[in-house]
């Protein structure tokens, strides 16, 4: 579905062909055809496995021989490094569910030609088409049960599931399996963020077929490609709330500490009147979705709350830089931040306020100097 929705983009499949041949694979064609789906046209692109290629499907299976095709290839180094970024998390995945180690795991249906087409094929096509940055929406894992080498498993397969996990995910429409492991492993290795889609201006749509054609909804996969037109940068961020009306407050200092250490990227309090008037304490926390558990595990843990709610926001951040500046007193970190043509000085505080204490001058007297250092530099 990757790789028909990059050629429905404008990718052409010889180009990709082209790239593929540097692997130095057999036995495989690529097959291109106009398809419906649900009413929707949509290319769809198949590995067509010959023989020879059959055969190999049964020992190109483990990490070191992924590596040693990769390695011996003449692919450029920025698509290896994709690449093997890629077969990583997918022999990761595959290891943690199984309980071994990367190095014995077996990829089975996945660590043969046509996955190896599939990875690298849509890594070509987004070169060719110079996609510099991916944001994907959240991952429809679809529904019922799958057949794999190990069994039937409920929907997501288990390395679906570990692939996915921190990643915002949903399960809808039919009763099949919608995300595959190599799919997984492509969107969260590749993509900048998952959620809403990024203020651009689109000026390519492709849309990829998946081969099943059901009515519930298209069995397909759309990308669009275009420019941002927004210099602030968008994103989303996971927020973990709680209200707490029974602890020490003693204790909010030492939560806050346990939250930054693992990953948060703000923790906050406010105060709020809660059922039967009783004061409490909001406590709230700002993350990445991938640190999300992780941080619910110490709420959980470590204050008196039973249950936390969390929720995605959309965010609007402005870039900033980290730089060190030499004032008479010593050297300061001080970060900065272009807006338009209007520049934003924020001298660290526990920097200046060391230097305050060490030279016994004021702290507001060390801040402004940081910031006419920083002028001057």
């Amino acid at each position: 579905m990757c790789l028909g929705a990059l050629v429905d983009a404008g990718a052409p499949l010889e180009e990709i062909e082209k790239g593929l041949k540097k692997l130095k694979l057999k036995g495989y064609a690529l097959r291109e055809r106009k398809v419906v789906r649900a009413g929707i046209t949509a290319t769809k692109v198949d590995v067509v496995l010959g023989a020879v290629s059959k055969s190999q499907k049964a020992e190109v299976r483990k990490w070191r021989e992924i590596q040693k095709i990769i390695n011996e290839s003449a692919i450029p180094e920025g698509i290896k490094k994709q690449g093997f970024a890629i077969f990583k998390a997918l022999f990761a995945a595959e290891a943690k569910v199984h309980g071994k180690t990367i190095s014995t795991t077996h990829l089975h249906e996945l660590g043969c030609v046509d996955c190896l087409v599939d990875v690298f094929g849509t890594l070509i096509g987004l070169s060719v088409l110079d996609v510099g940055k991916i944001y994907a929406s959240p991952v429809n894992v679809g529904s019922g049960r799958t057949k794999t080498s190990h069994g039937i498993f409920p929907v997501p397969a288990p390395a679906t599931a570990e692939l996915l996990k921190g990643i915002p995910c949903y399960a809808s429409g039919p009763s099949f399996e919608l995300t595959t492991p190599t799919g997984a492993a492509i969107l969260t290795t590749l993509s900048s963020g998952f959620g809403d889609m990024p203020s651009m201006v689109n000026e390519t749509i492709g849309t990829g077929a998946g081969s099943k054609d059901v009515q519930e909804q298209p069995n397909l996969l759309r990308i669009m490609i275009g420019e941002a037109y927004e210099k602030i940068p968008r994103g989303t961020v996971t927020v973990i709330e709680t209200n707490i009306d029974d602890m020490n407050p003693q204790v909010y200092a030492y939560v806050m500490e346990r939250l930054f250490e693992r990953g948060a990227l703000d923790v906050f309090m406010t105060q709020v009147i809660m059922k039967k008037s009783r004061p409490g304490t909001l406590l709230t926390v700002l993350c990445n979705a991938e640190k999300k558990n992780g941080l619910i595990g110490i709420i959980l843990k470590e204050t008196s709350t039973l249950g936390v709610r969390f929720y995605e926001a959309g965010r609007v951040t402005i870039k900033r830089d980290i730089k060190q500046v030499q004032t008479i007193y010593g050297r300061v970190r001080v970060k900065q931040s272009m807006l338009g043509d209007v520049l934003r000085i924020m001298p660290e505080y526990e920097d200046c306020r060391r230097i305050a204490r060490e030279n016994k001058v004021s702290l507001l007297h060390v801040l402004e100097t940081a910031k006419r250092a920083s002028l001057k530099k």
